[in-house]
Order: C-alpha cells, then structure tokens, then sequence
C-alpha cells in the first residue's frame, strides 16, 4: 500500500511537472507573439546569444544546437531555416568540417534577441515562481 501510495504521488508530481511545462509555455507563445516569435523561436536565438567562440562570429553547429533545445533535428531546420528568412540568422559551411552547418546570428536577430529577453525572463519569473 505503502509503495502504491508513493508511486502515485511520483506520477501526480511528473503530472504537475508537464501541466507547468504547457502553461509556461502558452503563455511565452503569448507574450512573444507581438514580436513575431514563439517560444522556440526564443531558445534558438538565446541559445546562439549566448554562444561564446574563441575566434570568428559567435556560432554553433545545427547539432549543437538540437543539443540545447528540445526539438527534433527536422523541426530544428525548419525553423532555423524560417528565421534566415526572417534575417534574424546566418547559415553556413562549418570550416572543420564542410558537411557540418553553422549558424550564428545577425546583427537584426542579435537587437531582437535584446529587446524580448526581458519579456521571457519576466514571463518565467513569474511562471516558476507562482506555479
């Protein structure tokens, strides 16, 4: 009895876990509407914001970045590839290897990422604190 007891809060728990998830994430797909992102948008450009290289721009490989986010690598080009439609990033051949591709941000993508940062930080703040 015991153990059916604590294996259904572990369930009850998971359960408030993902009903926190899909809130939080309404409601930056709310918020990040009226700048033309969704909150997958977001991660990607706060992923490549926060990129730091040793030499030449800031950028990340596509794998890498399916790393930091969670989406398939499919979806992920889609919408790497609509935000360089966007000119809010840059692919190219990655110089070690040429089969790889990387992908770093414009200067537009760079300013957009700056101006929405503190509309995510506020909307998580506000989501993880109050639940």
């Amino acid at each position: 009895m015991a153990a059916q007891q604590a294996e259904q809060a572990l369930v009850e728990q998971w359960r408030d876990i993902l009903a926190l998830h899909a809130r939080t994430q309404c409601e930056l797909d709310r918020a990040l509407h009226g700048h033309g992102l969704c909150a997958s948008d977001f991660e990607v450009l706060d992923v490549l914001a926060g990129c730091r290289t040793p030499k030449g721009p800031p950028s990340y490989r596509v794998q890498e970045i399916s790393e930091r986010v969670h989406l398939s690598q499919s979806a992920l080009s889609r919408l790497i590839a609509r935000l360089e439609k966007e000119g809010l990033v840059e692919r190219g051949v990655c110089p070690e290897d040429r089969r790889g591709v990387q992908v770093c941000l414009t200067a537009k993508g760079r300013a957009l990422h700056g101006e929405v940062l503190p509309v995510q930080r506020a909307v998580l703040a506000r989501m993880l604190t109050e639940g």
